[in-house]
């Protein structure tokens, strides 16, 4: 269950986080991800077998989302600490940036902090598994994992494109800390 983190107060009921995040233009969800993948989330790292087994055993959650948001693909990301490269990977998503398409995440394992300015404020939302998190192109944010450092993430895609991270000067979206 995602934590939203403003002003110094937190956030931690789903219908007051939907609400918060709404307001903001975000749209907020909480899906459990099916007890038949149980055994597969629980290991630190899959292989693309095992990656395929993830998704087809949550094609359904595809199929709803295709059906009522338009994705049209979709991929499993999984970050922990001994994919190597791991440090130069979050890297390119820990400073505030935009994407020219929407970020959607379905975090099924883990846990991460997205940070977002919004209307010049600044807030945090801490995700972890069941958090779906659909983020509008051009929205300014960034992405860490936590101490944790182990996510697993369904990214869904109307056009992947739009990927590039495009870097945003704080100094100048910033206006209430």
């Amino acid at each position: 269950m995602a934590t939203i983190l403003h002003r110094g107060n937190s956030i931690q009921e789903t219908g007051k986080i939907r609400e918060f995040l709404s307001a903001k233009g975000l749209l907020y969800e909480s899906y459990s991800a099916p007890d038949s993948l149980k055994d597969l989330l629980a290991q630190k790292s899959l292989n693309d077998g095992e990656k395929e087994q993830v998704l087809s055993g949550l094609q359904y959650r595809f199929e709803e989302l295709q059906r009522d948001h338009g994705y049209l693909s979709r991929d499993l990301i999984v970050l922990h600490d001994e994919v190597p490269g791991i440090s130069d990977m979050l890297a390119k998503f820990d400073k505030l940036h935009i994407h020219t398409d929407e970020e959607v995440r379905y975090i099924i394992d883990g846990s991460g902090i997205f940070g977002f300015i919004i209307g010049g404020e600044r807030f945090e939302v801490q995700v972890s598994a069941g958090d779906f998190i659909s983020i509008p192109a051009n929205t300014n944010h960034w992405f860490t994992l936590d101490e944790k450092k182990r996510i697993k993430a369904v990214r869904y895609f109307k056009d992947n494109t739009g990927w590039t991270p495009v870097y945003v000067d704080e100094s100048k979206v910033l206006v209430n800390a």
